[in-house]
């Protein structure tokens, strides 16, 4: 063999091989990949998530809601993000759940399935999933509200608020985080 075709094929294979290393390290460091990204617990794809507010198994899927700014990486804009899963290791993020309105934020609370439809909520003997969740006026004017929300759908995508909301107001500012058994 020539030098100069021996050293061209050897100057290829390593140009290859460095590509194939800058690609893999780009990969390491992207998405659920990320070095110091937690493996096991979920965390969304990107911006400040907090509380789990609901984990329910639904429809086949074990679901979970949780505090989400589905705009930033800070405090602010408090709506309900959405995953699930099937094995609860492999999580797949949803559209947000309940978003943020222009009078409120969507606080901590919990989600049930009915599954007797005791809330009338259920379309053609499908039971509803329910989230009762904290409603925070902006700027913090006003009292804290216990709210319903609820949909027929794990896909993900935003419930439908009760027509009849708020479910609960005692008139204070500090009042929050249902828990609620069904």
């Amino acid at each position: 063999m020539r030098p100069w075709l021996l050293g061209t094929a050897v100057l290829g294979t390593g140009l290859a091989a460095g590509s194939a290393q800058a690609a893999a390290h780009a990969a390491r460091l992207s998405g659920y990949n990320q070095i110091y990204r937690p493996q096991v617990h979920f965390s969304a794809r990107r911006h400040w998530m907090n509380d789990p507010n609901g984990l329910v198994y639904y429809d086949g899927w074990y679901q979970m809601f949780f505090q989400y700014n589905p705009y930033g990486r800070r405090w602010g804009n408090m709506s309900w993000g959405h995953a699930r899963s099937r094995d609860l290791l492999h999580w797949q993020q949803l559209p947000v759940a309940i978003p943020e309105s222009r009078r409120f934020m969507i606080f901590s609370g919990s989600a049930v399935v009915d599954w007797h439809d005791t809330s009338g909520f259920g379309v053609h003997g499908r039971p509803p999933l329910v989230a009762i969740y904290t409603a925070q006026p902006r700027a913090h004017r006003g009292p804290q509200t216990e709210n319903l929300a609820y949909t027929h759908r794990s896909a993900g995508g935003s419930g439908k608020n009760y027509s009849g909301n708020p479910v609960l107001n005692i008139g204070l500012r500090n009042f929050r985080d249902p828990k609620v058994l069904w």
